[in-house]
């Protein structure tokens, strides 16, 4: 099945009363691709956690570990001021998992082994039926590798869990059949505030660095999810 043109709104489909887990591959894809997911389900109280999978500390050079070390302290503070904007009334886990940033970890290793152990539990602890990530087809190593752990966190979960996929850079759907489903519209002013919480992606905040465009920070009321098309049963 194809992507149809309309996508099926989040409340209407078969993920109405799923509850969710966000990986996010770095501080801030949560706001682009997914901020109006979290608003929603948070809401609703549908909304398990939030995961990040890099530190993001690859955004700006760095001459030493000392300036490395203090941006990702800033990325995980404007994470956490960008997930109060998205969703004030959340107070459930901002989960950091301290991936390198653009060197995503084998999944031979025991620190990737560590990581799909760890959201697994979260995943069981919290009965999340749906993971939302960046999609398989994204053009970025961590938004690719955020991708294959989310797969291996339903393979090890023991629990039926969707996975369903957000876009930040793809311009293209996913390759593999589909079902999309669209979020209800989160207020567009929240959501362009929880993005300049990323004040070191919107600003020189920290000095000469990645900036997000402002074609990409105009972002839509909605998000669009993209669910591998392996059935439509109700999630109780």
């Amino acid at each position: 099945m194809r992507a149809r043109s309309l996508p099926i709104l989040l409340s209407d489909s078969f993920l109405r009363n799923a509850r969710w887990l966000v990986i996010a591959p770095h501080p801030d894809d949560e706001t682009l691709g997914a901020g109006a997911l979290i608003a929603d389900t948070a809401s609703r109280k549908k909304l398990a956690g939030v995961a990040i999978l890099t530190n993001g500390e690859g955004s700006h050079h760095h001459v030493n570990a000392s300036s490395r070390a203090r941006l990702v302290a800033m990325r995980r503070r404007e994470a956490a001021a960008a997930l109060r904007y998205l969703a004030p009334s959340y107070s459930g886990h901002l989960t950091h998992l301290g991936w390198p940033d653009a060197r995503p970890l084998l999944p031979a290793t025991a620190d990737y082994a560590s990581t799909v152990r760890r959201l697994a539990a979260i995943c069981r602890a919290h009965h999340v039926n749906a993971i939302a990530v960046t999609a398989a087809h994204e053009p970025h190593c961590d938004h690719q590798a955020a991708f294959s752990l989310a797969l291996d966190v339903v393979r090890s979960a023991g629990c039926r869990i969707v996975l369903a996929e957000y876009l930040v850079w793809a311009t293209s759907l996913p390759a593999q059949p589909h079902v999309a489903v669209r979020t209800a519209a989160m207020n567009a002013g929240r959501r362009k505030m929880a993005l300049a919480a990323h004040r070191s992606q919107m600003s020189p905040a920290f000095g000469d660095g990645f900036r997000i465009s402002p074609e990409k920070a105009r972002m839509s009321a909605s998000d669009v999810l993209y669910t591998r098309a392996i059935g439509h049963e109700k999630i109780a």
